[in-house]
């Protein structure tokens, strides 16, 4: 078992990355005590079943008293509810992060309320799954995957160093951004494939009883993926929509001038157009692969449980 790295760290959301975090530093002895908080008594009494924490609180406040390392890991828009329940009570020296997908709205709302004697470090793990809670968690989550820092200028180099070693640990690779390019890059990598998903099951859903419920019926592979995506958690895309919205907004505009041209091309029958399209864009999934962001299996893996039928 390696030294811990903290003597106490402080989980503030016990949802699938919170719980993810928590079974990774369990696994790999990176804290000697792991404070798990959250609003819901629901939610802590599970994430005590799953023994996820050394203890645990309905409070922020007393979860990060005393704490190292303090991990918000909540929805964006209640970045600034936590910074001001916890900023009284934090421990002079203590690194506070977060895990949220938009940066520049997560510093406007907890930076202006972090004492000078803590070390402030927004971040943003590139990890995830559909799924959310405690029981959505696993170890491994951030192997092989990016974990971006958006660091405030005259950042703590040591305590940035620190940081950055702790989620090197999780096995993440680690990144610099700014906080505005953070959220104009993860607003068409993220969150407009989110948006296309939702919409594009929304839309299916009101075409149900037209087609006498032959959409569910015969769900393809295509429709299915989307509904993945679609299946995230409601309130953590309301808010990244809320929050990132310039930078949204912009995607937005850029896909709908694409796919008008795409219109076009399938409404003239201009067949270059549509096969030097799907060829350039077949080429972006295989730099996926190859940069390890993906792997390269058959129908995403799911041949694997046809063959538990």
């Amino acid at each position: 078992m390696p030294e811990a790295m903290f003597d106490r760290i402080a989980l503030i959301g016990i949802g699938l990355i919170g719980s993810s975090i928590a079974r990774d530093v369990k696994e790999l002895g990176l804290a000697r005590e792991v404070v798990v908080s959250t609003r819901s008594a629901a939610t802590l009494k599970r994430a005590e079943e799953l023994e996820l924490g050394t203890s645990y609180s309905l409070s922020a406040a007393d979860a990060v008293e005393g704490a190292d390392l303090v991990i918000v890991s909540v929805p964006v828009g209640a970045s600034e509810a936590v910074a001001k329940q916890i900023a009284p009570y934090l421990k002079p020296g203590a690194i506070v992060t977060d895990v949220g997908s938009t940066k520049a709205s997560v510093i406007a709302q907890m930076a202006p309320h972090m004492p000078e004697n803590v070390h402030f470090i927004p971040g943003h793990p590139l990890a995830g799954t559909e799924k959310s809670g405690p029981d959505a968690g696993f170890i491994g989550l951030f192997k092989g995957r990016w974990c971006i820092f958006t660091p405030l200028p005259g950042t703590d180099a040591e305590a940035l160093s620190r940081l950055k070693a702790f989620w090197e640990a999780l096995g993440s690779r680690v990144d610099e951004m700014d906080p505005q390019h953070h959220d104009k890059v993860l607003a068409i990598v993220s969150h407009l494939p989110h948006i296309i998903a939702y919409n594009i099951v929304g839309t299916a859903d009101d075409l149900e009883t037209v087609t006498e419920s032959e959409v569910i019926k015969y769900s393809a592979s295509g429709f299915r993926d989307f509904t993945r995506l679609a299946a995230s958690d409601p309130t953590m895309w309301r808010d990244v929509c809320l929050h990132n919205k310039d930078a949204i907004l912009e995607m937005l505009s850029r896909f709908s001038e694409d796919l008008a041209y795409l219109q076009r091309a399938i409404r003239w029958g201009e067949g270059d157009k549509l096969f030097e399209l799907f060829t350039r864009t077949r080429a972006v999934r295989r730099s996926i692969i190859e940069a390890g962001q993906d792997v390269d299996v058959p129908d995403f893996g799911r041949h694997a449980l046809d063959k538990k039928v």
